[in-house]
């Protein structure tokens, strides 16, 4: 997964602090769903870490309308890759996956002993049953192998390479595209649901910092939570996208539309404990983000 946003971040990650042996591969080059050219490709390189980035990922549109790709093609991917570091007797395992894995209506800050507890959101049920049995498949691993495999669960992510498509992107992403277009062309924009939903958003690159901190050491546990700590609503998240693009037009809440879980607030306690604290706050990371789209999407 390393062409991704987290992929891409990671690789920068690890190349600024010295790792140099590093070996990827694109989709095009190897489809990560054909068990057999995975184990192969596996066996061939004996990694000493696997990271898994790779993923079908999208916003609440995309999983609502591609609901059997979202479950069966993520679970092609992160099984097919845990199986052959297994085969292969591959000690270190990163595997990448989402806070949505958690309950809909769950207590907040979402905690990992939350995980099957009560219902999941129904619009992104697909992409998190996928992650769970990922999550569930590092654990047994771990239980098994006596391996250093850790599930790591980000919440929402942004930053430079991160989907800007309409169709199949996030809210963060989809905002500044939404509030540039409409900037160039003088006009109001349109967002959807009422932007009474809470959010948590971390800046992608501080999530390679949580990567880096679990390839140097043996960890604990199988699950961490990896958030920045700070929510906000969708509204003022909103307000606060249109003031760095500097839109002027009004913004249209579009209530028809679906909000999602009303709040995912991390507890991201058990890897600060390690180490670990986010550091990139909201504004500065829109602006760096937001950067990158200008230098490649315009």
């Amino acid at each position: 997964g390393h062409n991704g946003m987290v992929g891409s971040s990671i690789i920068r990650k690890l190349k600024a602090e010295g790792y140099n042996n590093l070996v990827f591969k694109s989709s095009n080059e190897l489809d990560l769903r054909e068990q057999n050219l995975v184990r192969d490709f596996i066996n061939y390189q004996k990694p000493d870490i696997i990271i898994d980035a790779a993923a079908i990922v999208g916003g609440i549109l995309a999983n609502d309308t591609y609901p059997y790709k979202f479950l069966m093609d993520n679970m092609l991917i992160q099984n097919n890759l845990i199986d052959a570091a297994i085969k292969n007797d591959i000690k270190n395992f990163i595997f990448l996956g989402s806070s949505c894995i958690y309950p809909r209506d769950a207590d907040q800050p979402l905690k990992e002993e939350y995980l099957l507890k009560s219902p999941l959101e129904k619009t992104n049920q697909w992409y998190a049953l996928a992650k769970i049995s990922g999550v569930k498949l590092i654990e047994a691993a771990r239980k098994v192998y006596k391996h250093n495999y850790v599930a790591l669960m980000p919440t929402n992510l942004y930053g430079p390479n991160d989907n800007f498509d309409l169709d199949t992107s996030h809210v963060l992403p989809a905002f500044i595209r939404k509030f540039h277009e409409a900037k160039k062309e003088n006009s109001d924009v349109i967002l959807w649901g009422s932007g009474s939903p809470l959010r948590e958003f971390m800046y992608v690159d501080d999530l390679a910092k949580a990567i880096l901190l679990c390839l140097e050491n043996d960890l604990p546990n199988h699950l961490y939570n990896v958030g920045s700590g700070d929510e906000i609503s969708v509204k003022d998240l909103g307000y606060l996208i249109q003031e760095v693009i500097g839109h002027t037009g009004q913004i249209i809440w579009d209530k028809t539309k679906p909000d999602g879980t009303p709040r995912k607030l991390i507890d991201s306690s058990r890897i600060e404990s390690l180490g670990f604290k986010a550091k990139v706050d909201l504004k500065s990371g829109i602006e760096k983000t937001y950067e990158w789209y200008l230098e490649n999407h315009t």
